[in-house]
């Protein structure tokens, strides 16, 4: 590959800093970073380098988003790695992390992984990275997976909305939290349980309140109470996503004063949307945990202000039209999951600039966070020699309004259509290369495939499949 230089006048560096910077990269990793007025000068390298001027726009490392639903093999009508990964790119996120369900077969075996591969192989536009599961009596298979440099593993403690991902008891998590012990590797939590919710079932299904009354904050919290025991215990590194209920922060804050390796993440949907503006039967608005009230949103914020949350992520989690219901409007037969991945940069940016967050808080929380949860730390979330050379280029001042013509993912059912939101991306760049920019993507897929603590991707030959 021939080498290249970025340059730019706003250059988020390692130590925070924004200055002008040329980042010179050969083989889609960062090699030299001068900084200062004097890196100008590198224009000069035109001759002999591929040079990608920023101007004045932004450039950062890219987005590393470790919450993705992709669901192909078995739902790839709902959406695939194309799809997903060109949404990704056109959103400033060069690595996604693919989560093990909803696809088919879910990614809980070493065979299931392979199959997963195979299907993701040369569709790629982002690098991608592969969460496995923990479901009842696969505590064989995790070791394994671990060795084959899967990023760790996701569970839920209630129905998955799968019959494939059934969920696990506490005497599972016993077995495969044993597994886990003295692996680097981390447990992700699907934390609800059931037992505390209310019978709603006289009241009206199209009315957004039923639906948040049947999952109350109390589901949350007793999964979370146990959890934290585990965790305590085991001392595995134990991660909450998709988190909604502020209830459960001083459960949460009490076990990491413990000792417990507990990280927590939430999601853009709890910190731009309230359920007090959710109109009756738009089920496009429907996921688990649900979205919660205004108070429980600025409690939220102010969390992440605190350092109790750890990261922010999308959950992007889509499905085909027909199962959000939409003409029906029946939030407790809808599928519940909010497609947002190609926009997460922008509505995060939007909310934090209101809550006087910074964009070096935005990095922290969407890509070093994220970076370190997947054990891609050595590779992505910083502009360092040595890292690999992924960037967004993005305007922080510019605003955009979402239309569906612009929605890459595949199915166009979003609760953010229509929204202006602030943060406009002009190029993703993955490992030197331009992958979108302005609406275009790059004509070949370039993502590859990352795996846990290992220093090189892999383009995995599906053959020795």
């Amino acid at each position: 590959m021939a080498s290249t230089v970025v340059i730019g006048n706003r250059v988020l560096l390692e130590n925070g800093h924004i200055s002008p910077a040329a980042i010179t990269v050969k083989d889609g990793i960062i090699v030299d970073i001068k900084a200062g007025q004097e890196c100008r000068t590198d224009r000069a390298h035109g001759e002999a380098f591929q040079v990608i001027d920023g101007g004045d726009l932004l450039i950062m490392p890219g987005i590393v988003d470790s919450h993705v639903h992709v669901n192909e093999p078995g739902r790839t009508d709902w959406e695939g790695y194309e799809t997903a990964t060109k949404a990704a790119a056109a959103g400033g996120i060069t690595t996604i992390v693919d989560m093990p369900l909803n696809s088919i077969p879910s990614t809980t075996t070493m065979d299931a992984f392979d199959i997963k591969l195979k299907h993701a192989q040369g569709q790629c536009h982002v690098d991608v990275a592969f969460w496995g599961g923990v479901v009842p009596g696969n505590q064989l298979e995790l070791r394994p997976m671990i060795k084959a440099g899967i990023a760790g593993f996701k569970c839920f403690l209630i129905f998955s909305g799968v019959d494939e991902f059934p969920h696990v008891t506490e005497d599972d998590l016993h077995l495969a939290m044993k597994q886990l012990q003295g692996t680097d590797s981390v447990l992700l939590f699907h934390a609800e349980v059931d037992g505390t919710a209310p019978d709603v079932s006289s009241m009206d299904a199209n009315e957004y309140e039923t639906f948040l009354k049947s999952r109350p904050c109390s589901m949350e919290n007793e999964a979370i109470k146990l959890l934290a025991r585990l965790c305590l215990q085991y001392k595995v590194p134990c991660h909450i996503v998709h988190l909604s209920s502020a209830e459960a922060l001083p459960i949460i804050q009490d076990a990491r004063a413990q000792g417990a390796p507990l990280t927590v993440e939430t999601c853009h949907h709890y910190l731009t949307l309230a359920a007090e503006k959710i109109p009756n039967g738009a089920t496009q608005y429907k996921c688990c945990p649900p979205i919660r009230e205004q108070t429980n949103q600025d409690k939220l914020w102010e969390a992440i202000r605190k350092g109790d949350i750890d990261m922010v992520v999308s959950d992007h989690s889509p499905c085909t039209a027909n199962l959000k219901l939409l003409e029906k409007g029946d939030f407790m037969a809808a599928w519940g999951g909010i497609s947002s991945l190609q926009f997460g940069l922008s509505l995060f940016w939007s909310n934090a600039v209101q809550h006087g967050f910074s964009l070096q808080d935005l990095h922290r929380l969407m890509c070093e966070q994220t970076t370190k949860l997947c054990g891609l730390s050595n590779r992505k979330g910083a502009i360092k020699v040595g890292m690999d050379a992924d960037f967004v280029v993005w305007d922080p001042e510019s605003h955009l309004k979402i239309e569906k013509r612009m929605i890459e993912h595949k199915n166009k059912v979003t609760p953010y259509e229509g929204m202006t939101v602030q943060g406009v991306v002009h190029k993703t760049i993955v490992r030197g290369n331009i992958v979108y920019e302005r609406g275009v993507f790059s004509p070949q897929p370039l993502g590859q495939f990352l795996f846990r603590n290992q220093e090189q991707s892999k383009q995995v030959d599906t053959a020795k499949l």
